[in-house]
């Protein structure tokens, strides 16, 4: 099994060391800043360390491997997939693990199979210097059977979402609203907490709140506990934003909350319901569909 890489950044260097360490001694790679003063030393520095033999070219990495992991910038993934389109050869295992949309992954996977290579959608799901190979992948595509079979051999942590090119990027894409959005709710909730110096009561309040359901109960809890009190929740929210603003502090997430919600109570979802709390997150979805 001969490895390949296109783009030698964190990511692929996290790969490697753990795949090193797990008997693959035969890794090929490029990158195109290998070659620029600034990056050189830190790309050269990277290769040693996992056994990976760089090279000058693209073309030289896809005429000697059997599976190529491509981990460039997301919005370079179409542009480099038609680069590396002429030169790849059929059967070759091409893994794109860039963050581009699922529509992106559709026109990458048209450009392999059209070389009738196979391509594989993969999604990394956790840190890679924590996790180095073992890092969670969920993968889709029509190579995800080869990708899976291939790389589990060496410890990879593979698992399957369908055959489309997308799905697995849909997945990581859409958990990002959440893990992105939550992270910046928690610096608009902590600067208004310290700025008022109550620090300790705010978030022992929301340990309380919190901390006794799960992840699922909670969402589904608070979803459709605010489909029913939409109209009081958004105005509940117009309070927060002044006090930010009050003592100029960015209120873009509370307002942004707060449009939502009130885009939530333009569909009389208490009154669908007769005023009684939907049991499940996805009555509200629905409802919110089909007001759409």
């Amino acid at each position: 099994m001969h490895l390949g890489f296109i783009g030698f950044g964190e990511a692929a260097f996290e790969l490697a060391s753990g795949l090193k360490l797990q008997g693959l001694e035969r890794m090929t790679a490029y990158d195109p800043l290998w070659n620029m003063p600034a990056y050189r030393e830190l790309i050269l520095t990277r290769s040693t360390k996992a056994g990976v033999t760089l090279v000058q070219t693209s073309e030289e990495v896809l005429q000697q491997v059997d599976m190529v992991i491509v981990a460039v910038p997301a919005d370079k993934t179409l542009e480099v997939s038609k680069q590396l389109k002429p030169h790849l050869e059929k059967g070759t295992v091409y893994i794109d693990v860039s963050a581009s949309s699922p529509d992106i992954k559709k026109q990458v996977a048209a450009n392999i199979q059209e070389k009738e290579g196979e391509f594989v959608d993969a999604a990394m799901m956790g840190p890679l210097p924590v996790y180095k190979h073992e890092v969670p992948i969920l993968a889709s595509g029509y190579g995800t059977d080869i990708f899976i079979e291939t790389m589990q051999r060496f410890g990879m942590n593979i698992s399957k979402v369908s055959d489309v090119p997308g799905d697995a990027t849909a997945v990581k894409l859409i958990r990002s609203i959440y893990m992105k959005g939550i992270a910046g709710l928690y610096v608009e909730l902590l600067e208004a907490a310290h700025e008022f110096n109550v620090e300790s009561l705010v978030i022992d309040s929301l340990s309380e709140t919190i901390n006794g359901c799960t992840f699922e109960e909670t969402m589904n809890r608070l979803v459709t506990g605010t489909a029913l009190h939409a109209a009081r929740r958004s105005v509940e929210l117009g309070g927060t934003i002044a006090m930010l603003d009050s003592v100029n502090i960015d209120s873009s997430m509370s307002k942004a909350a707060k449009e939502k919600i009130e885009r939530l109570a333009s569909l009389n979802i208490k009154e669908k319901f007769k005023g009684e709390k939907p049991e499940h997150w996805l009555q509200v979805i629905e409802a919110s569909k089909i007001a759409n």
